[in-house]
């Protein structure tokens, strides 16, 4: 097969020829018809992620091996599959969505369906085994392939990556009153998802908070009742006076010290903030604090299986508005890469086999 790949980190992605994988046990393959390309491709192509004080954490120290195809937001058409397989409803060209977060599949989280937090060995695609970014792509097992009928191809791929994230970041927030301000910091393609599934949702107010102008506008356009362009230091007075007060959720999406330290002081009493981003560096806040305002802050890292089907089948039933989707060739992967590095990309850009 031919895969658009990381051989070295930081430098410009290679067309290259590996095996084509052959499905055993309970393994699918597919032939990629579109891949999302997700802004946490880019810690894994530059290869680390800052840590503030505490320096780097390298992807090769989380267990990356090169060369990699990347890209974990995949749709594809059934080629074959293992002898696990047989009997479970597939036909060849069936188009399925595919769940990239895997794990050991043994561990009990796995057993639970909460394999986006295994704990043994994450086996994710695009990260730790070839994903998208190729003509081929080998699903772990054939549980992980969703049904799209319906939905744009394109967009569906969108939803196993920044659909389930937003998802998953949303669910730890609730419950909310559907009037009551949610916070979204960060208007890029995870933003402009977190908008649609909110809208989808059912929820009346949402702000968003970006440093660009022009992702603000498209935030608007999404669905987005407030914004707030971030800069300098008094982007979290700007929060408060947008929602009318401190705000009791907030989801950041990019996760940087300034955004983070601006979302934790917009927060009220009891208020809960859901980082999700890996934008980097580190927070310092005053510790009493914590207590006397009752505040809860909580990683949240993609989604599970259980959940995506959930996302997909709100898709389905037509409650999640579309985010812009742009299009381009696999071959293009690098430039898409590079323009997305440099903020040129509104909502997502999704590669294709034609």
């Amino acid at each position: 097969m031919r895969a658009w790949a990381v051989v070295e980190n930081g430098k410009p992605l290679q067309e290259i020829e590996l095996p084509t994988p052959e499905p055993q046990g309970d393994e699918v393959l597919l032939e990629v018809t579109h891949a999302g390309v997700c802004h946490s491709d880019l810690h894994i192509w530059e290869g680390e992620y800052d840590m503030g004080a505490r320096g780097k954490l390298r992807m090769t120290d989380r267990g990356l091996k090169l060369p990699l195809a990347m890209g974990h937001e995949i749709v594809g058409k059934v080629l074959k599959w293992g002898p696990g397989a047989k009997g479970q409803g597939l036909k060849k060209g069936q188009v399925r969505l595919v769940f990239p977060w895997v794990g050991c599949g043994n561990c009990a989280r796995c057993k639970r369906g909460e394999e986006n937090m295994c704990a043994v060995q994450s086996r994710a695609l695009g990260v730790y085994q070839n994903g998208g970014y190729a003509t081929h792509v080998l699903a772990t097992h054939w549980r992980h392939l969703i049904p799209i009928d319906g939905l744009d191809p394109a967009l569906a791929a969108t939803y196993a990556c920044s659909g389930v994230t937003v998802y998953s970041a949303i669910r730890k927030l609730m419950p909310m009153g559907k009037k009551e301000p949610i916070v979204v910091v960060g208007a890029g393609g995870l933003g402009l998802q977190a908008i649609a599934v909110l809208a989808g949702m059912g929820h009346k107010r949402i702000c968003a908070v970006d440093v660009d102008q022009g992702k603000l506008d498209a935030a608007r356009a999404q669905g987005a009742t407030e914004t707030v362009l971030a800069s300098g230091d008094d982007t979290a007075k700007r929060i408060i006076q947008a929602c009318g007060g401190p705000v009791q959720g907030i989801i950041d999406l990019v996760n940087g010290s300034q955004s983070a330290l601006a979302a934790f002081d917009a927060l009220g009493k009891g208020g809960k903030l859901i980082q999700v981003g890996l934008f980097g560096g580190e927070l310092r806040v005053p510790l009493p604090l914590m207590p006397i305002r009752a505040i809860t802050m909580r990683g949240s890292y993609v989604g599970s299986l259980t959940e995506l089907r959930e996302l997909v089948g709100m898709a389905q039933k037509g409650k999640i508005p579309p985010i812009p989707v742009s299009t381009a060739r696999l071959d293009e992967a690098d430039a898409v890469l590079n323009r997305l590095r440099e903020g040129k990309i509104t909502g997502r850009t999704i590669l294709t086999a034609s």
